[in-house]
């Protein structure tokens, strides 16, 4: 019997790589289930997903808050309550307070729509077309204080093609951000990933998605 780890997922909006992760997880033998899915926004499209998925939601809303660090620390609260073990954000777009990071040191991930450490941030797909890049993709990473920063789990690339919008990029991106997010989930439940020397050590034969990826459905 597959032992699955809970998991948070925190969303902002829509929440497109928290369904790919729903999706992931509605497999029998996938080592993670999502116990929470947790957003800023009430408005947030993503929650409706999550609902409909049998998912408990919670909202805590940011502007409730003085300050960010009594913010961070009733998501903590919340997160604790439903059990989870793991965290992964999945667009959202609060800056977290160096204590749950810490206290969430090496269990919480998040997704990134570059090839980092190149393009850390926000605009990333038009920073990239003005640089000229050949190659964009994304990567899964752990949460570190400093954004955008912390060792790398998985990467996917994609060809800059000429003509490209940022639009258009950002579309070929997110089909990649869908495959290796579960993924990258899969392996950190799995016991498969460690931190060594501020570097991301995989036991496994790859991470790197380029096709498909037989945790989607």
């Amino acid at each position: 019997m597959t032992v699955r780890r809970k998991v948070a997922v925190l969303i902002s909006g829509r929440g497109s790589n928290m369904q790919a992760l729903v999706r992931a997880c509605a497999r029998p033998d996938y080592p993670a289930k999502i116990v929470l899915v947790l957003s800023n926004r009430a408005d947030a499209a993503g929650l409706d997903f999550a609902r409909e998925a049998g998912i408990a939601t919670e909202v805590i809303s940011h502007k409730d808050f003085p300050d960010r660090a009594s913010f961070d620390a009733a998501m903590d609260a919340e997160i604790h309550r439903h059990g989870a073990g793991l965290v992964c954000l999945a667009g959202f777009m609060r800056l977290l307070d160096t204590v749950i990071i810490e206290a969430w040191r090496d269990r919480m991930i998040n997704i990134h729509p570059s090839l980092l450490p190149s393009f850390r941030g926000l605009d990333t797909h038009e920073r990239a077309l003005e640089a000229g890049v050949k190659l964009a993709g994304c990567s899964v990473h752990f949460v570190r204080p400093d954004v955008d920063t912390g060792p790398i789990i998985a990467q996917a690339a994609v060809p800059v093609l000429p003509g490209d919008t940022p639009d258009s990029l950002a579309a070929r991106i997110l089909e990649q951000e869908h495959l290796i997010y579960p993924m990258a989930l899969r392996l950190l439940a799995e016991g498969r990933v460690r931190v060594e020397g501020g570097r991301a050590v995989v036991d496994a034969p790859t991470a790197t998605v380029s096709l498909r990826n037989p945790d989607l459905p």
